[in-house]
Order: C-alpha cells, then structure tokens, then sequence
C-alpha cells in the first residue's frame, strides 16, 4: 500500500514501515471493540492535524507517522519491530484485547499505544467531532509490517476491483487493472481475454458489523448483477470456466464450474447454507 500512496517514498526508504491506521475503539461491559473507517468518516484536514500532534510527542523516539490518506495512515520506523500484529480487517467489530501484539517489543507498543489513546481522547478534533455527533478517532491499529518482495508474479491477465488493496498487489505485480464495473453485462462489453480476477467485496462489510439484512439483501443483488449473467454467459460460450473463491478469517474455498459442468445433470443442486458452514 505504501507503494501505491507515496511510491516515491517506498522506493527511496531504506526503514520499516508499518500501517498505523486512525480507529475508533468502544469500552464495552470487559471487553473493547474497534470500529475501523467503514463505520465513520475523516476529513484530510482533521488527519492532518491528529498526525501532527501525535509526531510532536513520539517524533524524539524515532518514530514519524504519515498521513498518506486520510483513513490510510502509516509509521516508519528506524528498525523492524520485534512483534507479530494482526490485520485490521480481523479485528473489526471484535474484542482487540484478543489481538494485541506480541513479540518482545510488544510492551513498549502496548505503552505506545495507551499514550496515543490519552493523546487523543481530548483532542480538539475528537470534541468537535463528538459535538456533531460523530464517533471520534481515539486510537490507531498497528499491522502490515513487511518488505517488497524483489520478485512477484501474477497468474491473472487483469484485475478488477474497487478497492485499493487489491489493485495495490495488481500493481506490485505488474498486472493491469481497472474499477469493477457496475454489473456482469458491462464486464463481458470490454470482450476480456485470458484469466480475470473480478474482486466482488461488498459482502465483507455487512458480515464483520454483523448487518444479516445488509448481507442478504447485498448476495440477491450480487446474484442479479453478476453470478447470473455470469451463469448465462457460461452457457452461451462467452467464458471458459468460472471459479468462484469465498473467503473467511482463516481459509478460502474454490467452486469451479466449466461450459461441460452444465450438461451433468444428475448433479444435485446444494443450498448456499450448505457450503457456508465452517469447515
């Protein structure tokens, strides 16, 4: 991601970076919940000026934060830290006291992590926000620590995403990318060959604030606009193969359906339920 922020920067740093994003965090019975950036918004101006304050107080340990995107905020550091993180995407709506970091260096950002939460709890940007009656950014999520690797390589002919991960390892990966269109019909318009990856995301939001109704609505939607065009365009010999990839907080799953999967007749037709149990 720093690649695709500031790649200028990444390419010109020799340190180690690590994401530092702005979250809001809820004390609730014994246990504290994190809500990340799907659940409030943040101007540049008021990430520009919570950046500042927390660099005028950790800058003289060698620490320097940037804001690169108003939700999208990062931390370099002078050397690697001695501690393993979890991603933000898996602590959401959870209890973070469960995801903490550990490692040898895990209590000095346990320190660093209360400062910044005292740092901001009273910070002028926070009361104005809680005055509008917005959640207030009371703390950062620390993750995603790592290197480029020299070599990567992508087994798809173009991706197509409205997110910006993905298309950060599109671009890393020297493979070309676009926005996802707005349904499965104007997809199979721009006549695509080879092996496409089409990044259907909506569904993870819904499922990590615990939105069934948002969820249910948001797969008959995904069923209209793209798994039946799909379907039909399989049919009709406009795709070679489909391959749908589901994904969870551990695993993933792969269903593959071919042109001649079609005509097995005697297959038996499974409830979605059924293939949505943990395995």
């Amino acid at each position: 991601m720093l690649h695709t922020d500031a790649p200028d920067l990444a390419k010109a740093s020799k340190d180690f970076w690590m994401r530092a994003d702005p979250v809001h965090l809820r004390i609730e019975q014994n246990h504290i919940m994190l809500a990340d950036s799907q659940a409030f918004q943040i101007t540049e101006e008021e990430a520009n000026e919570l950046i500042q304050d927390i660099n005028h107080n950790f800058s003289p340990d060698g620490f320097t934060f940037l804001s690169l995107q108003p939700d999208r905020w990062y931390i370099r550091l002078p050397a690697i830290a001695d501690m393993q993180t979890h991603m933000l995407s898996l602590v959401t709506c959870k209890n973070i006291n469960n995801f903490l970091p550990s490692g040898a260096d895990s209590i000095l950002w346990h320190k660093i992590f209360n400062e910044i939460q005292m740092l901001l709890h009273e910070h002028s940007v926070n009361q104005t926000r809680e005055s509008r009656g917005e959640l207030t950014i009371n703390s950062i999520w620390l993750w995603g620590g790592g290197s480029m690797p020299q070599f990567a390589r992508s087994p798809y002919t173009h991706m197509w995403s409205n997110d910006d991960f993905p298309r950060a390892l599109a671009l890393a990966h020297g493979t070309s990318h676009s926005k996802l269109p707005a349904d499965a019909d104007e997809w199979l318009m721009t006549q695509p060959n080879g092996d496409h990856l089409v990044v259907l995301d909506s569904l993870r939001g819904k499922a990590q604030y615990r939105n069934a109704y948002g969820w249910r609505e948001t797969l008959k939607d995904m069923e209209q606009s793209w798994f039946s065009p799909l379907n039909a365009a399989l049919k009709a010999g406009k795709i070679d193969q489909l391959t749908i990839t589901t994904l969870n907080e551990t695993s993933s799953r792969n269903f593959s359906l071919t042109s001649s999967d079609l005509w097995k007749f005697w297959r038996i037709i499974k409830p979605l339920s059924i293939h949505s149990k943990k395995h």
